[in-house]
Order: C-alpha cells, then structure tokens, then sequence
C-alpha cells in the first residue's frame, strides 16, 4: 500500500525519531511477513509512505498510521 503524504519542508519526517519509532514498532508487529519503506518524492513534494505485507488489513491499518504520523509532522 502506498500512502503519499505532502510535504512543505521545514521538519524532515522521514528523520523524525518519533517516525523512525513508529516504523520500527511496525516492522516488529509484521513479524518479517511485510516491509516499511518511507521516503521523500525527487520529484514532488511529498513523503511516500508504503508497507507491504501479507495481511491486506494489518498492511492498510498500519500505513494509514504511519501516514498520520507523517502528516501531522509536515502540517
């Protein structure tokens, strides 16, 4: 699932501690069945927030957080 978040600057999410927190919590939760991958676009100004895995649910649920987090970062 890709989740694009957009990105006006200032605080870079996809260092933020809190975000890089939040990856490791999910990619623990996943269990090795799935990735997290966020970085920021070369070509646009967004963060783009994927998670793949086995479980279309648990893979959904946990983008979605994570593109909150990111969001409310960037806002």
């Amino acid at each position: 699932m890709l989740i694009n978040v957009r990105f006006g600057g200032g605080v870079d999410p996809v260092e933020h501690p809190d975000v890089k927190a939040a990856c490791a919590r999910v990619t623990e939760a996943m269990e090795g069945r799935g990735r997290v991958l966020l970085r920021k676009s070369g070509t646009e100004p967004l963060v783009r927030v994927m998670v793949e895995g086995d479980e279309e649910t648990q893979v959904r649920r946990h983008a979605e957080s994570l593109a909150s987090l990111v969001a409310e970062l960037c806002a």
